[in-house]
């Protein structure tokens, strides 16, 4: 009797108490900054006054205040990194809901169809598992050409394996579940099988993978853009605003640590909500 008491409180201890859901609360806060970046950012993230150049913050020149100072073009800061969370969190949900969509079909397909498929399918996703994902990516834009849906297609092209394993793992032990096969045997479609039966019970675990895939898809879009094959200027993206403020850290140390930071909350708070999904749904923590 004393060791079921003991075990309760442990298991309830693991359970993601309601604190550890503040980092979902800077993505949220990163995201209204994204969509609402025309009425939040308080000039044109392009224009440029060339008298206040390399500003510090809080400079206030010809009428115009610069919170978090100028860059090399004299274009206001706050107003870049607010429209530079626009790219990031674009790229991100757009990679992630494209390569999940992808990776989680085939793998689903592979487990449950098995056979030739199961082998087509899951040497495919060995091969690209096989060859780093940053060189891919560099290689498949430089060859594409740089822009904003090239950037998405490739990561998207470049991560659908993760999902693919994660699925097709699952699927392989929910497909020999008995109302699966009643299922089956009641003349259920394969479609319908896959996603009325087997999707719904996968889910959970395609979803985290996903919370910590959208952090990578954050450092793979400002890495292709600090490299300058992401997006192009003069549109704001926190990887090209890197980029170019590595030279004049001495002088202007603003122009590259504030949108680093940026980044560095942003990925760490989505690394954290990853975290906080994953024990809220591993079934080991209920």
């Amino acid at each position: 009797m004393s060791a079921v008491a003991a075990s309760a409180p442990a298991r309830r201890s693991r359970r993601s108490p309601w604190w550890r859901w503040w980092p979902l609360a800077i993505v949220a806060l990163f995201v209204v900054a994204a969509v609402f970046a025309p009425l939040l950012a308080p000039y044109d993230p392009n224009f440029q006054n060339l008298i206040a150049r390399l500003k510090p913050p809080g400079t206030v020149s010809r009428g115009y205040q610069y919170w978090l100072g100028s860059d090399e073009l004299g274009r206001d800061l706050l107003s870049r990194i607010i429209y530079g969370s626009r790219v990031s969190l674009l790229v991100a949900f757009a990679s992630v809901i494209l390569s999940g969509v992808v990776g989680t079909t085939l793998g689903m397909i592979a487990g449950y169809r098995r056979g030739w498929v199961e082998i087509v399918v899951m040497r495919i996703v060995d091969v690209f598992l096989s060859i780093p994902a940053v060189l891919l990516a560099i290689i498949t834009v430089a060859v594409l050409g740089p822009s904003l849906v090239n950037v998405i297609m490739v990561l998207a092209l470049t991560r659908w394996p993760r999902y693919a394993r994660v699925a097709y793992s699952q699927t392989l032990s929910i497909a020999t579940m008995p109302y699966v096969r009643l299922a089956t045997l009641m003349g259920a479609s394969s479609l319908r099988v896959l996603f009325r039966h087997i999707l719904p019970n996968i889910i959970g675990a395609v979803s985290v993978v996903a919370t910590l895939e959208f952090g990578l898809m954050v450092l793979f879009e400002a890495g292709l853009s600090f490299l300058g094959l992401g997006v192009q200027p003069p549109t704001a993206s926190w990887g090209a605003m890197l980029s170019t403020g590595r030279n004049y850290v001495a002088t202007a140390w603003w122009v590259a640590t504030l949108p680093g930071f940026c980044l560095f909350v942003l990925v760490l708070a989505v690394n954290l909500t990853g975290d906080a999904v994953r024990d809220r749904l591993d079934p080991r923590f209920r």
